[in-house]
């Protein structure tokens, strides 16, 4: 797992959570959210396929907004705004 504190898109935290398989990204999402300010971005990027339902599912269950979400050559970026 890292994280930095900036991408070059916009001030968000970056969690690389590739390689991980179901539940991981989402667990590593959950311990990343704890280091982030309310309202403050969160980028996640993943290569389980899996995570596009998963992050959907935990986004609606936290609370938390999927700000976005894509795909490109197999690594998914999802970007999440904390509560």
């Amino acid at each position: 797992m890292t994280l930095t504190n900036a991408t070059p898109a916009a001030e968000a935290v970056q969690l690389d959570a590739r390689g991980l398989k179901c539940p991981m990204p989402i667990v590593k999402t959950a311990q990343a959210m704890k280091t982030v300010d309310p309202g403050k971005l969160l980028e996640v990027l993943a290569t389980d396929p899996g995570s596009v339902a998963d992050f959907a599912a935990w986004s609606r269950s936290t609370g938390n907004e999927l700000v976005t979400s894509s795909v490109e050559d197999g690594v998914y970026r999802f970007v999440l705004r904390k509560k």
